[in-house]
């Protein structure tokens, strides 16, 4: 995390109690990674089939449920490591700042992935127990995550690991427990969401990329340099669109997919506001800028699938 006055800190995140310190630990802002690849999955599943609402919603908070732990853990390790302070920017630090014991953010984290245990237990019920290997895989990468020996958040390898697991990985498997196979389209059309979910963890190495590197992390962002990690975040946002482009025109997605460039503003106004400012505060609407456009574009995405579907059906009435 990276150091500021704690008075600033505290007058930009203003004071939390109660729920709305717990909520805040859960990182709400970033569930939405977790969200859209259940539903994007889940779309085009539908395509081929009737939705099981009871498989979807399983997989949709088993995920989220996933997440949220990742989040509590990353949350415990920081402060284990004394990388956490009560001037820390972010909205983690709920530790340091608000008085939450270690204990029990880490329990609580360990909780959650008991209870994705049991719904992922439900979900091999109705499908397969492969899918509880690759779960509990998910799980481990997701403690390993800021946790173990040798954290993956703290190397350059951290964009990539997010963007499979929680991009690929997740999307293969909503599809899977839908049809009970898996296609090539399917792992193909994964790629856009687990790029800019990789851009939502770079845009958070970019902000923090001074106290990073301060704390002996060697994320991607210290790597390349603060500019070029800009550039390169750029470059998730443009390579997104144009593979988005390229589905289309190989057929492999509708031309409704175009209404993922709705989303483009976004995108764009988190490359201004990480150009023209420097310090973590000024940055983070840039983070939002960036949760957003893959919230934005994930959405559009698989409501491409649903507008196609929805005019092929009207065309044979």
């Amino acid at each position: 995390m990276t150091i500021v006055s704690n008075q600033t800190t505290k007058e930009a995140l203003g004071e939390k109690s109660g729920f709305q310190i717990w909520w805040r630990m859960l990182r709400p802002h970033t569930l939405t990674a977790s969200f859209i690849p259940v539903f994007v999955g889940t779309v085009i599943a539908s395509i081929e089939t009737s939705v099981h609402i009871g498989l979807f919603l399983a997989m949709l908070i088993a995920s989220m449920l996933i997440q949220a732990a990742t989040n509590m853990f990353n949350e415990y390790y920081d402060f284990v490591k004394g990388l956490d302070t009560e001037d820390s920017v972010g909205i983690g630090g709920t530790i340091v700042r608000d008085g939450i014991s270690p204990q029990t953010v880490r329990n609580l984290a360990f909780i959650f992935y008991g209870i994705a245990i049991i719904l992922g237990f439900y979900i091999c019920l109705l499908t397969t127990f492969w899918i509880a290997v690759i779960g509990l895989i998910s799980m481990l990468f997701g403690y390993l995550y800021t946790g173990g020996p040798y954290p993956i958040a703290y190397s350059p390898f951290g964009e990539l690991f997010a963007g499979f697991f929680m991009g690929t990985v997740i999307i293969g498997i909503s599809y899977y427990i839908q049809l009970e196979f898996i296609s090539i389209e399917a792992i193909l059309l994964s790629i856009p969401i687990a790029i800019l979910i990789g851009a939502i963890l770079l845009s958070n190495n970019i902000r923090d990329l001074d106290g990073d590197k301060e704390n002996g992390r060697k994320t991607l962002a210290i790597l390349v340099g603060r500019n070029n990690a800009i550039n390169v975040l750029a470059g998730f946002f443009i390579a997104a669109y144009a593979i988005t482009i390229l589905f289309i025109i190989m057929g492999i997605m509708p031309v409704w997919g175009l209404l993922t460039l709705l989303s483009v503003k976004k995108a764009i106004n988190a490359i201004k506001v990480f150009k023209n400012n420097n310090t973590p505060l000024e940055m983070m609407p840039a983070m939002k800028f960036t949760a957003q456009t893959n919230t934005i574009f994930g959405f559009l995405f698989g409501i491409a699938f649903l507008l196609n579907h929805l005019y092929a059906f009207q065309s044979l009435t």
